[in-house]
């Protein structure tokens, strides 16, 4: 291929990334402005000065959009667990890989964002956002199987290791999640230490059960 293809190909990735970017800023603004369901597409499109045929292009729906930073640092998470040393166990690559995406300053995490935790506290009252973000949550969760299978060298079809590995990983993050978004400003800074607490907890039931198992 030539430079010129390549550069163009470049810039058009760049103009698609910008604009999803846009759209996804312009529906958390709007809905966190007037609420879920005041908020069109056709009004989120226009607040991203792009049509609605473009907004389909990228997102299913308003909800979708806002949640779209929960999709990306989800990623963020499989690409550090990817990137975990091969020696590691799976649940203690995980957990370092939700450490790595926390301590990450260069792309910060959403929780970093201002008034995400407003948002994420209407997923508990909004059937449609919670839908969503169920849905956004089971893909990512997906993906962590198959990484974890590779890590293993096993089939998740067949063997339920890597599946139950990420979800008890999995869970423990979304229960530090919950405690966080609805802990009020004091606990603003305290997503890591919660995570960490989290995660703790886990392994020490893992501990506390292992001499009683048949």
């Amino acid at each position: 291929m030539k430079a010129t293809e390549t550069s163009g190909e470049d810039r058009r990735r760049l103009k698609a990334r910008q604009t999803r970017t846009a759209l996804a800023a312009a529906a958390l603004d709007l809905i966190l402005e007037r609420g879920l369901n005041a908020v069109t597409v056709e009004a989120v499109a226009h607040r991203a000065d792009v049509t609605r045929r473009t907004f389909s292009r990228h997102f299913g729906g308003k909800e979708d959009a806002a949640l779209d930073f929960t999709r990306e640092d989800g990623a963020a998470i499989n690409a550090a667990l990817r990137a975990r040393p091969a020696c590691e166990p799976p649940l203690v690559a995980y957990r370092r890989a939700v450490r790595d995406w926390l301590a990450d300053t260069r792309t910060p995490g959403w929780h970093q964002l201002p008034r995400v935790r407003s948002l994420l506290a209407l997923i508990d009252d909004e059937p449609t956002l919670f839908a969503a973000f169920e849905r956004i949550r089971a893909d990512v969760q997906e993906e962590s199987v198959r990484i974890i299978a590779e890590r293993l060298g096993t089939d998740p079809a067949k063997d339920p290791g890597p599946g139950v590995v990420v979800g008890a990983a999995a869970g423990v993050l979304t229960a530090a999640l919950r405690q966080w978004w609805r802990g009020g400003p004091e606990s603003a800074e305290r997503l890591p230490d919660l995570v960490e607490q989290s995660f703790d907890v886990l392994l020490g039931e893992v501990a506390l059960a292992a001499p009683h198992a048949p």
